[in-house]
């Protein structure tokens, strides 16, 4: 532990959450295939790297930046008092170091990609790391949070392409209504809590009720860009596969989450998920790759 000067990494991933990387990494995974398949260019490992390397980079930064910014809420909340800053596990001013030193490294790392990336950089960082401060004052955050997210596969087929195309904006706005809508679906759990403490969401705008209806309906956005991605490029029986199972998961999680029973809320978030963008992403890179 960081009071006796022996934190280790571990207590950084922990704090990171490093796993739920699985959310956004398979759509930064189909960026990167997507634009080697537009280009034709061969598939260079190097460049792989270094966009697995600036989503790591990026989210670190992002979720100790929110731990950092959070710290005197969490330690407020039952559900969050023993996460590593308010359990003393890593201290305040660490935790910040740790924020900058993803950052400077996702900057450094967008440099050896292409010049588009590294000039979009700046802008990037302030999204991920601005949604911190948004549940202070608007109860849209569930929406900056999912364009932070959102930067993933557009910005890995930036760094194959150097280009904007139609066709990675469309998976960008799948995974913003995706992420949004499941993150109403988390915020369920805080409503009594936020409201104690001044703070914004759906739930404390809408109430239960409102706030899973909204998240259907960004989660029918979500899976009709899944469609429109399928038809605009013409994939094959592979994506089509991946995308039933998609949204047959996202259905799913608002099959087992009620206003009056959130017992299966970590299911719906956390498994459900992740385990929706890995088969996604599985099925439609195999679609790519076939081609």
């Amino acid at each position: 532990m960081e009071k006796n000067n022996k934190a280790g990494m571990r207590n950084y991933m922990s704090m990171v959450k490093f796993g739920h990387t699985l959310f956004a990494m398979p759509f930064a995974l189909t960026g990167f295939f997507l634009g080697v398949m537009n280009t034709q260019k061969p598939l260079s490992w190097k460049l792989l790297l270094l966009v697995v390397l600036c989503m790591v980079f990026a989210r670190n930064a992002a979720m100790a930046f929110n731990r950092f910014i959070d710290r005197e809420i969490d330690s407020k909340n039952p559900r969050t008092a023993l996460r590593e800053i308010p359990a003393g596990i890593i201290k305040a001013k660490s935790a910040l170091v740790f924020v900058i030193l993803n950052s400077l490294a996702f900057m450094l790392t967008t440099w050896f990609i292409n010049r588009v990336t590294f000039y979009l950089a700046p802008l990037a960082l302030l999204i991920v790391l601005g949604y911190s401060l948004t549940k202070k004052f608007t109860s849209l955050c569930h929406f900056v949070l999912g364009i932070g997210l959102a930067l993933a596969p557009i910005g890995a087929y930036l760094a194959v392409t150097g280009k904007f195309d139609l066709l990675p904006l469309f998976y960008s706005l799948l995974v913003l209504f995706w992420v949004s809508g499941f993150d109403m679906l988390y915020a369920l759990q805080d409503e009594d809590f936020d409201k104690s403490m001044n703070l914004r969401s759906i739930v404390v705008w809408l109430g239960r009720k409102g706030a899973l209806r909204l998240s259907v309906i960004v989660h029918i956005l979500s899976a009709g860009f899944v469609i429109g991605i399928g038809i605009l490029a013409g994939f094959g029986a592979y994506y089509w596969v991946g995308s039933i199972i998609f949204a047959g998961l996202l259905a799913y999680q608002h099959m087992i989450v009620k206003p009056e029973d959130l017992s299966r809320l970590n299911m719906a978030f956390f498994t459900t998920n992740g385990v929706a963008s890995v088969i996604f992403a599985v099925f439609n890179i195999t679609d790519i790759l076939m081609r």
